[in-house]
């Protein structure tokens, strides 16, 4: 049975919406996602980088955050024919580890714990494939590299691409 690693923030749980909502709140401005098309939300402020980065060492940031929309669904049917990964590179942000953990349990319970790797290089992981909004995570990665668009990705081209989970499931079940 071939793998498929999934990555988790970007990818099946929407971080950066409440980054840029947190953001927002914060700094009474009304950012929105087309802004940060091709680049990072600490990027375009470099004046307060550290606090913009600062919200995701919040233990319980990754706790709410919502499901990207028909990842469940994509990936239970996925699950019946790959065996399938979820692989956060929680090693950036080690206060995460507890909300993430619970966050999975809760919206894709339909998964064994045994699947859900909390890494840092992503290299180390022995699958077939790796949806992933970060193209850093393909470097030294084995399999074939699946981009998954955000904002911040956008102008990226030599990947594979796929724009949303309908895409995932036309990709892999065609």
């Amino acid at each position: 049975m071939k793998r498929i690693a999934i990555d988790m923030d970007e990818v099946i749980a929407d971080f950066h919406k409440k980054h840029l909502n947190m953001y927002n709140q914060n700094f009474n401005e009304e950012l929105i996602n087309s802004d940060l098309d091709g680049t990072r939300l600490w990027k375009i402020r470099p004046q307060v980088a550290e606090e913009i980065l600062a919200y995701v060492d919040e233990p319980t940031f990754f706790r709410d955050l919502e499901v990207m929309e028909g990842s469940q669904e994509v990936i239970k049917e996925l699950s019946k024919t790959f065996e399938i990964f979820i692989t956060t590179a929680a090693m950036e942000h080690p206060n995460s580890f507890t909300a993430k953990y619970e966050w999975l349990k809760e919206h894709f319970a339909f998964l064994s714990d045994l699947n859900f790797v909390f890494c840092g290089n992503k290299s180390i992981i022995n699958a077939d494939y790796l949806i992933d909004d970060s193209p850093r995570h393909f470097k030294d990665f084995k399999g074939q590299g699946i981009l998954f668009s955000a904002p911040h990705n956008k102008y990226r081209t030599d990947y594979v691409r796929v724009n949303n989970w309908e895409e995932v499931r036309m990709y892999f079940l065609k």
